[in-house]
């Protein structure tokens, strides 16, 4: 095993604006742009919406997926004009990144705003993708113990989950030093490949139960609480699990940018927007709607490692096997842009140190021709620490629908509401206090309501789980 110096590593810059004229591949395509929206919406999110239903009530459970749904396309057609700057049909820019769009419109500070909750956004990401990752190593031992011993068998594992969580963050500390990992063409196929075959399975697991059952459950007024406020707590908790499932804000410009024109690129990329959310939310419907159907006031808070199915095993056992594969995969995704941007920030400020800038060549004779793995001191150390951190913190927290709600709440407003509506606002240069104005205005405030709800909740639910 050799290790050499290799050279020092070029700092990647912030993408500059692009002329919308400038040439370069973009040879995306309507169905193009709705399966990368499909596979960025669709994840592990759809796992909590029998019981966010459940605890909603028949009415009240559908009607919050639809309206989740109906603001979650109204944001990407008021982003999707925004795409090229300082006009939507003929600016002579393009913005191919929500934070460069945020920063153009509304200024250095608001991009900072921004930064704040998208950055909190994909840490907690990666603190719910750990805490799924090892509920579902712990659902696959007690679905194979089950199967041996009977459904009335002690099959708890729960001693085991913070080993569970250790395993995946040794894997992901691994994982985070492969270069351009996220960027790897089949780690969105499996992604996708993945993400349909667990929700379709939890899906048909589902039906095949109201099937066995030959009854419908549940009621208009959901599953019941202890009292009214406990009640009341769980709705709004039950609002942040629907928000963390829909919005794609973030990842809306760079999928937008990658269509060819003509058509013009916010026209192909409205219609690809309403036809994913059409499909997602039809999808979700069935996965809240059927799980609820199935299990009623026993609903479990993930469809898949509640217990609420034990066979076939194996098929249970698939199911959540999809999902690690999923997360393992998911969880680099979302951490790679917070490691570029504190990798960039130390290379920027310490240009000069080569603990940060140099690289090294660590050849592996063991590979097929010696391959040579470059490896850089502060990148090992970095991504190491901040894996930690996440294990450490899903291990302090590790309760899944309380977690979700919180990031969902926390995200919702500001990233899927908030910045496209300043946006359109100035772009489309609408007067104050005319109809349009007061329309945005007050979509934005009823939105801003609900995010708080469902945060005070999600809140709530987190702190009394963990003090119970």
């Amino acid at each position: 095993m050799d290790i050499k110096e290799d050279d020092e590593s070029p700092v990647v810059r912030p993408t500059e604006l692009q002329l919308h004229d400038s040439v370069y591949a973009r040879t995306g395509t309507l169905w193009t742009a709705v399966a990368h929206i499909i596979t960025g919406v669709i994840g592990a999110g759809v796992l909590s919406l029998a019981w966010a239903t459940a605890e909603l009530g028949w009415i009240g459970g559908p009607a919050a997926i639809i309206a989740f749904a109906g603001v979650t396309l109204l944001s990407a057609f008021l982003l999707s004009d925004c795409y090229l700057f300082p006009d939507a049909d003929n600016g002579p820019i393009r913005l191919n990144s929500y934070s460069q769009a945020v920063k153009v419109y509304l200024g250095k500070k608001n991009q900072i705003v921004c930064g704040v909750f998208v950055y909190i956004g994909l840490i907690g990401v990666g603190i719910a993708y750990t805490i799924v990752t090892a509920t579902c190593i712990r659902a696959i031992l007690r679905s194979n113990c089950y199967h041996r011993k009977g459904h009335n068998a002690t099959c708890s594992y729960g001693d085991k989950n913070n080993y569970f969580m250790l395993l995946f963050g040794v894997i992901q500390i691994f994982l985070s030093q492969t270069p351009n990992f996220h960027n790897m063409l089949w780690l969105s196929v499996v992604a996708a490949i993945m993400s349909f075959v667990y929700a379709s399975i939890g899906l048909g697991l589902a039906f095949g139960q109201i099937l066995e059952n030959r009854q419908i459950e549940g009621s208009v007024r959901g599953s019941p609480a202890e009292n009214r406020g406990a009640k009341v707590w769980l709705v709004f908790q039950a609002l942040g699990n629907i928000a963390f499932s829909y919005p794609y804000s973030i990842i809306l410009l760079e999928i937008q940018d990658t269509l060819r024109s003509p058509p013009a690129e916010k026209q192909t990329m409205k219609k690809a927007s309403t036809a994913a959310v059409f499909i997602t939310t039809f999808f979700y419907l069935c996965c809240g709607c059927f799980g609820y159907a199935a299990f009623g006031d026993s609903t479990p808070g993930n469809l898949l490692t509640g217990f609420g199915f034990y066979d076939p095993f194996w098929l249970v056992d698939l199911a959540n096997a999809c999902i690690v594969l999923h997360l393992l995969g998911a969880y680099q995704v979302y951490s790679q842009p917070i490691f570029a941007a504190m990798e960039n920030w130390l290379t920027e400020k310490y240009p000069q140190n080569k603990f940060i800038t140099k690289f090294y060549g660590l050849k592996l004779p063991l590979l097929r021709g010696g391959t040579v793995v470059r490896l850089n001191p502060m990148r090992m150390c970095l991504r190491t620490t901040y894996v930690v951190i996440i294990t450490g913190v899903a291990m302090v927290f590790p309760y899944f629908n309380e977690v979700l709600g919180v990031l969902g709440a926390l995200g919702f407003w500001p990233l899927a509401v908030y910045f496209p509506v300043e946006m359109c606002i100035l772009q489309k240069k609408i007067i104050v206090w005319t109809r349009p104005w007061l329309l945005l205005r007050g979509f934005s405030f009823v939105c801003l309501l609900v995010s708080l709800l469902a945060l005070v909740g999600s809140v709530y639910g987190l702190v009394g789980a963990k003090l119970r």
